[in-house]
């Protein structure tokens, strides 16, 4: 079951106009979120960024976005497709409306809502072999904080890594500079000290990134820095992971002829399934 402007609908049934802005031009945004057991993990943090990413981008946000209101939208829709007990990833997307070109007619929304089930909590990561994508490059700056639905730079990342048989790559930004993963934060770790790029180096303003920010701040053993990195920094680092909502912590093994140890990234992991899903 899909949730298509407030009207929950079968997936046969939800369908959308041809030349939605969203397919048309990425005019679009959108939250993941993890869902365990009758409440969205994180969910005011989500519902800020979605607020914050709408008014970048000058939509109209409708008077019955209300907290309670999209929260309420996200457990009925888990309860239709009766995952109300396990793990399940949720999608909330918001697109302008139909009308003009480049130019919007108007900055009102559609929304849609989509739930799948998750296996369990946090794991670790199978083999992880990265390389850095030099193909395209995202742009520092605020759009790129967003999570819009114009990606392509990391759908093209993520064909030239099932081509190429790597399991990630590293995004870097037009100072060749890296960014990202393909789907998550990156964080790299040299002795005790951790850095991960500032969101103003072109990475997503993620919600786990920040999670794990404030964990490491705790975490007397570490230091955490917002720090641009270097590619080669990579080949010096003692552990590199990526970040996101629905994997949590995912190990880098190997990048080029230098392998990783993943400590930190266990001990992390350990900390959020016990914050999460004890």
């Amino acid at each position: 079951m899909v949730n298509i402007d407030g009207t929950i609908l079968s997936s046969e049934q939800a369908t959308i106009a041809y030349n939605n802005r969203g397919t048309y031009y990425g005019d679009g945004i959108f939250e993941t979120i993890r869902y365990f057991q009758g409440r969205p993990l994180l969910f005011e943090a989500h519902y800020f960024r979605l607020m914050a990413g709408m008014r970048i981008l000058r939509m109209d946000i409708p008077d019955s976005f209300t907290p309670e209101f999209i929260e309420q939208s996200l457990i009925d829709l888990i309860s239709q497709n009766g995952l109300n007990q396990g793990h399940s990833r949720i999608r909330f997307t918001v697109w302008r409306k139909t009308g003009g070109f480049y130019s919007p007619q108007n900055n009102d929304v559609h929304y849609s809502i989509t739930a799948t089930p998750l296996e369990g909590v946090y794991a670790a990561s199978d083999y992880r072999e990265v390389e850095l994508f030099k193909d395209h490059y995202i742009l520092s700056g605020l759009l790129s904080t967003l999570k819009t639905s114009n990606k392509i730079v990391n759908v093209l990342a993520g064909r030239y890594a099932l081509d190429n048989d790597y399991q990630d790559l590293l995004l870097l930004n037009e100072k060749k500079m890296v960014t990202e993963g393909i789907s998550g934060n990156v964080f790299v770790r040299s002795g005790n000290k951790v850095k991960t790029p500032p969101v103003l180096d072109g990475c997503l303003n993620g919600i786990m990134r920040e999670q794990v920010i404030q964990q490491l701040k705790r975490m007397l053993d570490y230091e955490i820095v917002e720090e641009t990195i270097t590619p080669f920094e990579l080949q010096r680092a003692d552990e590199i992971f990526t970040t996101n909502v629905v994997k949590g912590i995912q190990s880098i093994d190997k990048y080029r002829k230098k392998e990783f140890n993943k400590e930190l990234a266990a001990e992390l992991l350990e900390i959020f399934n016990d914050k999460f899903f004890s």
